[in-house]
């Protein structure tokens, strides 16, 4: 049988297959997408340290007048803390030993914090001016830590009592003598909760 075309017309038709199949299997190189660039590092400038806490009010080291059992009850955290039932310990130069005289006043201590169960108390470790701040930072927490152990071998439960360092940012006496500096030796107690 033969071709209507002829054979020049079977050559174009054979031409024009050969062209399309080849054009569709041609490879077409990938195109690449665009990489986006990674997010700009940001340099964290130094954050500044905290200021220090303000200066509390230390309260009189002997109350003007005692305060009553039941008055102590209902009254507020700042009158508590004024005429504070809790004594500060005093500590001599570069210790945190605790004398036989701050003992007493750690017994007086555990008794008015059993009778008043709910309470909850913070001991400030001071010290005096002499030393660097870092040195006086960490003897004011070993004297703040001191008088808590003390305080929990009496029967005071640890969770009452939390602690804080001052070193030498809160002077009880501004001078710069022997007795202005045995004033700013100790562990102040203030009522932190009730």
């Amino acid at each position: 049988m033969r071709s209507r075309w002829g054979l020049p017309g079977m050559v174009v038709i054979v031409a024009f297959v050969a062209l399309t199949v080849g054009a569709c299997h041609k490879k077409v190189p990938p195109v690449a997408r665009p990489v986006q660039p990674p997010p700009p590092t940001t340099f964290a400038s130094p954050t500044k340290p905290p200021a220090p806490p303000e200066p509390i009010s230390e309260p009189v080291v002997v109350p003007p007048a005692p305060i009553a059992e039941d008055r102590v009850s209902t009254a507020s955290l700042d009158e508590i803390n004024k005429n504070s039932p809790l004594k500060p310990v005093f500590f001599n130069y570069d210790t945190a030993e605790i004398s036989s005289e701050g003992q007493k006043i750690l017994d007086g201590n555990a008794e008015v914090l059993k009778k008043n169960s709910p309470w909850i108390v913070t001991i400030e470790g001071h010290c005096d001016e002499r030393g660097t701040a870092e040195y006086n930072l960490a003897l004011g927490e070993r004297r703040a830590v001191s008088a808590r152990t003390y305080l929990v071998s009496l029967g005071i439960l640890a969770d009452r009592i939390r602690t804080v360092s001052y070193g030498k940012e809160f002077p009880f006496d501004p001078g710069h003598s022997e007795a202005a500096w045995g004033k700013n030796r100790r562990d102040h107690f203030v009522v932190t909760q009730k």
